[in-house]
């Protein structure tokens, strides 16, 4: 899983370092502001993370002679994805992990993508002995512009003849090959019995959302067997699949063989996300039988289709610009445009697509006014997923008072002579840049990013304005370019001085768009302030960008870069929604009852010129029946917003079947604020097959031997009692960062319940049940740290069914820096990456709109799962 295309520790690592001292160890290597090496602030204790550098899919799960391998996708050079080739850790109980020197690495012509390892105990592939038979890597070439498959990926072979440690890359690789540049991901097993069966290989052709299925004697020569797909989610590329038995119930005379597609992006919960299918598989072809047909809306009154060619008597207003159509044309797509993947689920001949010459165009449609008759407005969207944050649609300034010139100094004049002074790389004897960054004003700006004589994320310094005094109440700018966690040891920053001192700060988002940021100043009325902008960073968005510094009246308003379709009532936006970075729409429903009677309009808005800037909408139907969205008639491995890439491990005893994923999302995985080090693993599942009323379906648990790792209980009560309306803090001994936490709780009256976790006062992860949507739920909304990304702050949900006694039971992990949570015996399951305040560790119990009732709680700490080099 590899970041191409569309995108375009069980121990804190084992951190033993053969012959070092833990004092040689940290050097150069951990934030200043960390104690010691697995003691960062947002290390997990428990989960898998490599000492430094980034990390993405686990591949060539196995287990061989008593020890569990983890290889993983891995940047031996950096903290962004890059470089890939095979990290190595090793277990012998699957929660404590040693980190192993790397195993496969990038070359010149291919870097090394994910894959499988299978324990060649025949000797098929003749690449060992019958005495000594070879560990088999499957991974997939990524061919660079230096090999004549340049562009290409194929699935090619290594071997290793001393378990595992060192590989070999064999000479006649690849050794499947299709001509395609997206066909990756293989996943081999032996099907049959010993001597009488063959190699098995799922992969995928991933823009095709198909997994293709093949066959081998010996490893190196494949002969295809079957496809299979589209199937349900198809709204990004289909990764990282696997096929494996499972018996149901633990029945052996009922076997259901389940097929694991990943997807990124087109999840539930949005961006990366699992799916999975029951069937069968006769050896040669896989048959789902949880294959869910198109979801069709219930019936209303459709108030528009787009399918007579026209946008009938809708308000298209398309932003003047060098573009011939966009963003929405002057009338409706039939389907994909220009340069666009395929566009599907919409409904019909024709549909609202905002495409019209790629995402660089801005604009909206309004339909006519209409009345609001029933109780839900039913809908197909699809495209971006970029939230309305405000009414500012665009980015002219507020009425203030301009500093500095808006930095549009003449030629010839640099920002010494206006009365800036500079350290490092920002001396100001340059003039503002004309280049980086977007949105904004006028032609010049600061960009330290092309400061010094070779510009770069390198260059540091600080640049300090004149004095000028404090006239209004407020500072707004235009701010773009990287933002550091507050323990990442290097600041980036835009400050305003008092006598010298720091007393506002803001950053960017880790972005090239500028928006409107600011501060309330007014208990500085009349003092004289400076503005300093620090760049102490290195590494990608290692750079300030600034613009039109103003004095306002009003609190900066941060322009809405939306691609929305919203409800308009007496003026007011009242609903919104957003596609799911997806070309594939699906369907969304508004609950309208207390509009019923009243004018409305739906404005559909495309205001975003980047990635996924684009909208789809389509069959806008009045209806006594909310739609159901297609995403979740569908079977995920989690609803979360961090679970993917996940497979099984190879070779496992008692033929257990677990499974193991990457806790990360590509939406945001290269800026979580994590250093030295980026991603974690999930906890190892062991998942089964249980019978449901739907049939089939997987149950998850983490592994027995976590269990090990619990300590005494500090929080115990078993007798409960009412949860009323507000939030009720816990005693200090519930307090903690790593815990396992068992809850059992009724809903009552309650319409939200539950319980909050790794909290300070001012922020907290929420997670809980709500009763109107049936829907188990968590909140990270205001959880610590979530502005690295616009994309992290969320709320995601699963539906979970009360059991005979009208409980929710749930098993939370928490980790540092995030929250599994199994449901119901593990039907379903939220796993979460969440960045909490320093020192946030306090636990509460809340309900909303109504009382609740708590069954039982207990509160288990969880000891590291970590090897450190032995003190000197």
């Amino acid at each position: 899983m590899k970041n191409t295309t569309t995108r375009r520790t069980h121990g804190v690592s084992a951190l033993t370092l053969a012959g070092l001292t833990l004092a040689a160890a940290l050097a150069g290597s951990l934030p200043a502001s960390a104690a010691e090496l697995g003691d960062e602030q947002h290390r997990p204790a428990i989960h898998y993370t490599p000492e430094k550098n980034w990390m993405n899919d686990p591949n060539g799960l196995v287990f061989h002679k008593g020890v569990y391998h983890m290889y993983y996708q891995h940047n031996p050079s950096g903290n962004t994805w890059g470089n890939m080739s095979w990290g190595h850790a090793t277990s012998k109980d699957l929660v404590h992990w040693e980190e192993q020197p790397l195993a496969i690495s990038t070359d010149a012509e291919e870097d090394v993508f994910s894959g499988s390892i299978v324990v060649d105990k025949d000797n098929t592939s003749g690449l060992g002995t019958k005495k000594n038979p070879p560990m088999i890597a499957i991974y997939t070439s990524a061919y660079k512009d230096a090999s004549p498959h340049r562009g290409l990926q194929a699935q090619s072979l290594a071997y290793s003849l001393d378990d595992g440690q060192t590989w070999t890359k064999y000479s006649g690789n690849p050794v499947l090959n299709r001509n395609s540049a997206n066909f990756r991901d293989p996943k081999v097993f032996w099907y049959g019995k010993p001597g009488g069966g063959y190699w098995v290989m799922t992969a995928v052709e991933a823009q095709e959302h198909k997994v293709v299925l093949y066959k081998s004697d010996n490893l190196k020569d494949w002969t295809a067997l079957s496809e299979f797909g589209p199937a349900n989610a198809t709204g990004g590329q289909w990764e990282c699949p696997d096929l494996f038995p499972l018996a149901v119930d633990g029945d052996k005379k009922n076997i259901k063989w389940v097929m694991v597609v990943n997807i990124n992006p087109g999840g539930v919960a949005g961006g990366s996300a699992g799916q999975y299918f029951v069937g069968d598989f006769d050896g040669t072809t896989f048959t789902s039988e949880t294959t869910e047909p198109a979801t069709v809306a219930p019936a209303g009154t459709v108030l528009a289709g787009f399918n007579d060619g026209t946008y009938n008597g809708w308000t298209v207003n398309n932003e003047p610009g060098n573009w011939k159509n966009g963003p929405f044309g002057d009338a409706p797509a039939t389907g994909s445009l220009p340069g666009q993947n395929l566009v599907t689920g919409f409904g019909g001949s024709g549909l609202s697509n905002s495409f019209n010459d790629g995402d660089w165009p801005l604009g909206s449609m309004q339909s006519p006014t209409f009345t609001v008759t029933d109780d839900y407005l039913n809908f197909l969207v699809g495209g971006g997923k970029h939230p309305r944050v405000s009414d500012k649609l665009d980015n002219n300034p507020p009425e203030g008072e301009l500093k500095f010139g808006g930095f549009e100094v003449p030629e010839g004049t640099t920002l010494a002579d206006a009365g800036w002074t500079g350290t490092g790389d920002l001396t100001p004897n340059f003039q503002p840049a004309t280049s980086g960054g977007d949105f904004y004003l006028g032609a010049k700006r600061i960009n330290t990013f092309e400061a010094g004589t070779v510009p770069g994320d390198d260059r540091q310094g600080t640049l300090t304005s004149p004095d000028f005094p404090i006239t209004k109440n407020f500072m707004s700018m235009l701010v773009g370019g990287g933002n550091r966690p507050a323990d990442s040891g290097q600041t980036l920053a835009v400050e305003l001085l008092i006598n010298g001192s720091v007393v506002r700060s803001l950053a960017g988002d880790n972005a090239g768009v500028l928006n409107w940021k600011g501060w309330d100043v007014s208990e500085f009325a009349g003092q004289n302030a400076q503005l300093r902008i620090v760049d102490q960073a290195t590494g990608g968005w290692g750079h300030v960008t600034l613009d039109h510094v103003m004095l306002t009246d009003t609190a900066a308003v941060p322009r809405s870069d939306e691609e929305t379709v919203n409800l308009v009532v007496n003026g007011q936006v009242v609903r919104t929604a957003t596609g799911n970075d997806s070309e594939t729409l699906d369907w969304a429903s508004w609950n309208v009852k207390e509009f019923v009677g009243q004018q409305a309009q739906i404005k559909v808005v495309d205001n975003n010129r980047f990635g996924w800037g684009h909208i789809l909408a389509d069959e806008f139907t009045a209806s006594s029946t909310a739609a159901t969205s297609r995403l979740e008639s569908y079977d995920w491995l989690d609803y979360g917003r961090d679970y993917y890439a996940t497979v099984s491990f190879a070779n496992m005893p008692d033929d257990k079947r677990v499974m193991l994923g990457w806790m990360n999302n590509w939406d945001y995985a290269n800026n979580i604020p994590t250093s030295p080090w980026r991603s974690a693993m999930a906890l190892p599942r062991e998942v089964k097959l249980t019978q449901t009323p739907d049939g089939p379906r997987l149950a998850q648990s983490a592994v027995k031997q976590v269990e090990k790792l619990g300590g005494k209980v500090t929080y115990n009560d078993r007798k409960g009692g009412p949860i009323s309306a507000g939030t009720h803090p816990l005693p200090a001994q519930s307090a903690g960062q790593v815990q396992q936490v068992d809850i059992t709780f009724a809903p009552g009256t309650a319409t939200k319940s539950g319980i909050t976790v790794l909290g300070d006062g001012n922020s907290a992860t929420v997670i809980g049940y709500d009763a109107t949507t049936g829907k188990m739920f968590v909140d990270r909304t205001k959880s610590g740290n979530t502005t690295f990304h616009p994309a992290f702050a969320s709320i995601e949900d699963a539906p979970v069914t009360l059991d005979k006694n009208g409980n929710v039971t749930l098993r939370i992990y928490l980790d540092r820096s995030s929250v599994e949570v199994f449901a119901q015996d593990g039907l379903k399951t939220i796993t979460d990456q969440v960045f909490p305040n320093p020192g946030a560790d306090k636990m509460a119990l809340f309900a909303e709109g109504g009382s609740a009732q708590l069954k039982s709680l207990t509160v288990t700490p969880l000891e590291k799962a970590m090897f450190l080099p032995e003190k000197k």
